[in-house]
């Protein structure tokens, strides 16, 4: 055979392996943050998951109160305790971009999928529900509501948005389309603190799980009925740990939708329950702290975050200064990252 044909298909069946190779390696993952803002301080950790060390930090935010991010990963969207304002960071260059005036003391806060929209949880009475437009910077409308509100989540579908007013005991459902309130469900035993949603394929809501400022475990609301359909109340098989206000205060599914996770202060541990069923799978223990001459108190476990294929679940542990990362598959702590005072809202960001 003549050399230079040889030669030919030699290159051709190489550049045929480089494609095949090429085609066969997974896209590159995306890069994933957890942030940690420590309330009773001034700085955001942020944490990378793959090793469960902080590597960046957000210093001078005051109070630091909660942290959404944009679809992109682009800007950086955090609310704080000392000043009526959303502050928006360009996140690669850590630059200030605006600071948007909010109608009064926030609490909660997250933007939408869709990129749309901020909304910002009022906590001062009679409590709003503040919007913010993601393009313009500007509030475009304050939704008032009964009374202040305190915790925030939103449908995968950017169509709807849910409140608690622990206050006021009842939770707000608004309507993202017409951005005004669709309708509120009143409680009876105590008032709400976080609540989730959980969403079908689509990103649309199903139903919502609550958490009762005088229960020891979560009230679940079906969205399509409006009405609180079952309680699930902790297996009462531990001595509790006292605590001075709710019992529970953290409550998260995981992105698949598989699993719910539930932060128990009364029994300082978070519990797993298996979805749709709500089955009890079981529950991690939390930090312990242990002061001299006293006995052990609880650790106050909090807010809860996921990495995005949902193989963690980090919980913030709020008197005992730290996030326990758990594996969501054995339910064991695989690491525990010391934080500043009073780790709070914890938030994932993923940068596509």
């Amino acid at each position: 055979m003549n050399l230079t044909i040889i030669k030919t298909r030699s290159c051709r069946l190489r550049h045929l392996g480089i494609l095949w190779m090429l085609l066969a390696m997974p896209l590159a993952a995306s890069t994933v943050r957890i942030y940690i803002p420590n309330h009773a301080g001034t700085t955001i950790q942020i944490v990378d998951p793959t090793s469960n060390k902080v590597v960046d930090e957000i210093k001078d935010i005051e109070n630091p109160e909660a942290v959404s991010f944009s679809p992109d990963g682009s800007r950086v969207y955090i609310t704080q305790g000392s000043e009526n304002v959303l502050n928006v960071f360009d996140r690669k260059t850590g630059k200030l971009i605006k600071k948007v005036p909010i109608s009064g003391f926030a609490n909660d806060m997250k933007a939408t999928k869709d990129g749309r929209l901020i909304l910002v949880c009022i906590a001062e009475n009679p409590g709003a529900l503040d919007i913010i437009d993601a393009a313009s910077l500007e509030r475009v409308k304050s939704i008032p509501t009964k009374s202040g509100l305190h915790d925030i989540d939103v449908t995968p579908d950017s169509k709807y948005a849910v409140a608690s007013a622990p206050v006021g005991k009842f939770i707000t459902v608004f309507d993202l389309q017409s951005v005004q309130v669709a309708w509120e469900l009143a409680f009876d035993m105590g008032g709400p603190r976080p609540v989730v949603f959980e969403s079908g394929p689509d990103g649309s809501a199903r139903r919502i799980f609550v958490e009762l400022s005088q229960l020891r475990g979560f009230a679940v609301v079906d969205f399509e009925k409006r009405q609180e359909v079952a309680r699930i109340k902790f297996p009462d098989d531990e001595p509790p740990v006292t605590v001075r206000d709710a019992p529970t205060h953290g409550i998260g599914v995981a992105p698949d939708g598989k699993t719910l996770w539930v932060a128990s202060r009364t029994y300082d541990c978070v519990f797993a329950y298996g979805l749709p069923e709500i089955k009890l799978l079981g529950r991690v223990h939390l930090p312990e702290i242990k002061p001299p001459g006293h006995a052990p108190i609880g650790g106050r476990p909090e807010w809860i975050t996921f990495t995005p294929d949902s193989k963690t679940v980090y919980v913030a542990n709020e008197a005992d200064m730290s996030v326990s990362a758990i594996d969501v598959k054995t339910l064991k702590e695989v690491a525990r990252i010391p934080t500043g005072q009073v780790p709070q809202r914890l938030s994932t960001l993923v940068i596509p």
